[in-house]
């Protein structure tokens, strides 16, 4: 009986577990988007970012995963083509930039692994 008792329980426990995994795994990338979302009005894709010493460039953003740089929630650390250093970067809302910040942005690109 008690062994029957003891069964069901770990089983519940277990079942428990499974259900909790997936949340595990899609929360932190729900956050992000999130994030992305109120800084740049967009959910992925080519976002313009700025380096921590000022250079803007367009990147590929794909929330959840990252090839060429090392996530830090909204932030990734990665190689700026501007400046040629390693950077934290962080996405730049396009509203917020003149038309020249724009077009420089634009024109320079990191290279194209997502």
């Amino acid at each position: 009986m008690r062994a029957l008792r003891r069964d069901r329980d770990l089983k519940a426990k277990r079942s428990g577990r499974r259900r909790r995994r997936p949340l595990v795994i899609i929360a932190p990338v729900a956050v992000e988007l999130l994030g992305l979302w109120l800084r740049t009005h967009r959910v992925g894709g080519n976002i313009i970012v700025r380096c921590r010493e000022g250079h803007l460039f367009t990147t590929v953003w794909v929330p959840g995963a990252s090839v060429k740089s090392i996530r830090l929630g909204w932030w990734r650390f990665q190689r700026c083509p501007v400046g040629h250093h390693w950077a934290i970067v962080t996405p730049v809302r396009e509203s917020s930039l003149t038309d020249e910040e724009l077009a420089l942005a634009t024109a320079r690109r990191d290279i194209r692994v997502p």
